[in-house]
């Protein structure tokens, strides 16, 4: 079995857009630090629309386990606050450093 069919099983209950959106929130956060990735790096990184990816980010901001910044020249960016670090911890059965299996 390969991790992502693994993944998948395990977290059946999970919508799997927004498993992969937030599994690479994560892997920005392990990566860049304080640096958010933007969204045009996101919607590639994940193979995710941008219009589908927009719309989940809003839902994780409404949720309070994303902050999402934009910039004077229109770029947008996104990261896991505190809230949404934890939460992926507890989801996934991580630590902050440690990536998912």
């Amino acid at each position: 079995m390969t991790a992502p069919q693994q993944s998948t099983e395990e977290h059946d209950g999970l919508d799997p857009i927004k498993v992969t959106i937030l599994r690479h929130l994560w892997e920005a956060a392990q990566e860049a630090g304080d640096a958010p990735w933007s969204l045009a790096k996101l919607s590639k990184r994940t193979c995710i629309p941008m219009t589908t990816l927009l719309r989940v980010l809003n839902e994780f901001d409404n949720a309070g386990i994303v902050d999402m910044r934009a910039h004077d020249d229109g770029r947008r960016f996104a990261a896991l606050n505190a809230t949404g670090l934890e939460i992926f911890s507890t989801l996934f059965g991580v630590q902050q450093g440690n990536h998912p299996s």
